[in-house]
């Protein structure tokens, strides 16, 4: 099982939150129907085509509620699958099988989605520099399952939080006046709380960059919804003295040619708002 960049604690958390809420006091069905002693095999079937996410996850999560159900394990984290595959095989009491059931199948089912949209703009800006960025638009809670979802489909993550990089928006800028402003403030904060973060700002405009330009002591300019025309005017001006990356409209139809401006960064939203859930299912096998 692979878990880089996976707070231990926090996957533990949410497996037992996650359990709470769907089991409660118990699974009464289960519990009225099927024998205790009763032994079966389920499999996990795919019913679409695309990038399996959350093997490791289902393994973590029969680790901390179902030691007593075995996992044979056919197809890995980031596998390309199509109809008919099967990615597992459950076996051990029937009851538990029925209880992880779909606790497993909601995680793997939306991870999959995530990594298989992912796959998809990494695949459209393919053998270009640029890097493709997820975002904080994200399910709350599910943040740290969405995002690995992306790295498990090829994409990067940017920021955890609001805690972890300053990215100084378009409301911070009108909050404080101007972008230059914002910037200052941003400046005197972190020596006054001695802090050490990579600072992105984003422009509207060219107006707002040459502002930026003149300012400088950011690490990144973010251009949002530039047009790949105004992108390349833009990319002139900064002359690669800052990371550049473009946000803001970008589909996986205009996706290449945002890419080919020769931005170092690409942000879309899309990969954890907009992807739809692969179809899984766990069937007795």
């Amino acid at each position: 099982m692979n878990f880089e960049g996976i707070d231990t604690a926090e996957l533990k958390d949410f497996i037992n939150r996650a359990l709470k809420e769907d089991v409660g006091d118990g699974d009464h069905t289960s519990l009225a129907c099927i024998d205790e002693e009763a032994r079966g095999t389920a499999k996990l079937l795919v019913k679409d085509a695309g990038i399996l996410a959350g093997v490791d996850l289902a393994q973590a999560i029969l680790a901390e509620v179902a030691p007593e159900l075995s996992i044979e394990v056919y197809l890995q984290d980031g596998a390309k699958v199509e109809v008919g595959d099967i990615a597992f095989e459950l076996s051990g009491p029937s009851q538990s099988i029925l209880k992880v059931e779909r606790l497993i199948l909601n995680c793997m089912q939306r991870m999959s989605g995530i990594a298989s949209l992912t796959a998809r703009y990494v695949q459209e800006v393919a053998g270009l520099k640029v890097q493709l960025l997820d975002t904080r638009k994200t399910t709350p809670t599910l943040r740290f399952l969405e995002k690995w979802a992306v790295r498990i489909g090829g994409g990067n993550n940017y920021r955890t939080g609001l805690y972890d990089r300053i990215m100084i928006k378009d409301n911070h800028i009108d909050f404080c006046g101007d972008v230059q402003t914002a910037i200052q403030q941003v400046l005197f904060y972190l020596v006054a709380e001695n802090k050490d973060l990579a600072i992105t700002v984003e422009v509207r405009d060219m107006e707002e960059l040459a502002a930026v330009l003149e300012m400088g002591q950011v690490d990144r300019i973010m251009l949002d919804n530039f047009s790949p025309e105004e992108i390349k005017l833009a990319l002139a001006k900064i002359n690669g003295e800052f990371e550049v990356e473009a946000s803001g409209g970008i589909t996986l139809e205009n996706l290449r040619a945002y890419a080919e401006t020769g931005v170092d960064f690409i942000s879309v939203g899309a990969l954890t708002h907009s992807f739809q859930s692969l179809d899984l299912s766990l069937k007795k096998s």
